[in-house]
């Protein structure tokens, strides 16, 4: 009779060990929000339409109102018509900020990129990195083109505006306006997670609540009216805004930046806690 003894180690069978792949570094993160946002034509044709809209009215309408504006008559500055199409192109920030996140939600691509990115306050940092200084640049680019186009007509009539003091604030105040803009729309496309609904609630709070407050009587309705994101930020984008009873240019752009670190905040303490 003989016994067989086999030693634990000598079945040639491999020890295998599964660990759990590592999460991708930020700067990878960075990019693939960069791939998304710009392999699809609808952020190509939204910044191809700020451009136009943004530019084009503010050169129609320096135009149409050069000579009124050089005469005796005119009740308004040429200031307030030198970035009057940025007032438009805001609607363009607002939609680039939605799509960026919302559409994700709307394919359930959303749940692939969370796999991926476990750290979801990463993702949601890593879409306002890319998409606030691109509204900078682009907001910026399109005042300057209007300003160069709108004030050949001014010049014209005698009353051009040099690019100097708050006019050459004003150009690069409409990219901090825009880029203001398109990041309260990654919050609020956070906390909605739905295309039309983020487009329309941030457009009703910027320009339709924005002026109805202002029917709201006593000390209490002006400052209301002041303190809406749309008001705060307008008069850091023009030289002259029309309503001289808003916030002064960085005042206000301060209470605009404080409402949308806000808005970012309270996604971002959501986002953590809900399901995608």
């Amino acid at each position: 009779m003989s016994t067989t003894t086999v030693a634990a180690g000598a079945t040639g069978a491999a020890d295998t060990t599964f660990s759990a792949p590592a999460a991708p570094g930020f700067g990878s993160v960075l990019k693939a929000e960069w791939i998304k946002l710009f392999s699809v034509r609808s952020t190509w044709w939204t910044l191809g339409a700020t451009i136009v809209l943004g530019a084009g009215l503010t050169i129609v309408l320096c135009a149409a109102n050069a000579e009124w504006l050089a005469s005796e008559s005119a009740e308004e500055s040429p200031g307030s018509f030198i970035t009057w199409g940025m007032m438009i192109a805001q609607i363009c920030a607002v939609v680039i900020g939605a799509l960026c996140v919302t559409s994700e939600y709307g394919t359930r691509m959303v749940q692939a990129t969370f796999a991926a990115v476990p750290s979801r306050g990463r993702v949601l940092l890593a879409k306002s990195l890319i998409v606030g200084p691109l509204m900078f640049v682009v907001g910026t680019f399109t005042a300057l083109l209007g300003y160069f186009g709108g004030n050949y007509f001014l010049d014209a009539q005698g009353i051009g505006m040099p690019l100097a003091g708050a006019v050459a604030r004003s150009m690069y105040g409409s990219g901090l306006f825009m880029a203001a803009i398109a990041l309260l729309s990654i919050g609020v496309g956070f906390l909605v997670r739905h295309t039309a609904g983020t487009i329309t609630i941030v457009l009703a709070v910027i320009l339709i609540l924005g002026n109805m407050v202002m029917l709201v009587p006593g000390e209490f309705g002006e400052w209301l009216g002041k303190l809406m994101p749309g008001n705060a930020g307008q008069a850091v984008s023009t030289p002259v805004p029309f309503n001289p009873d808003l916030l002064a240019a960085w005042p206000g752009f301060g209470v605009l930046v404080a409402e949308v670190i806000a808005v970012l905040a309270v996604a971002w303490v959501l986002l953590r806690r809900r399901d995608a």
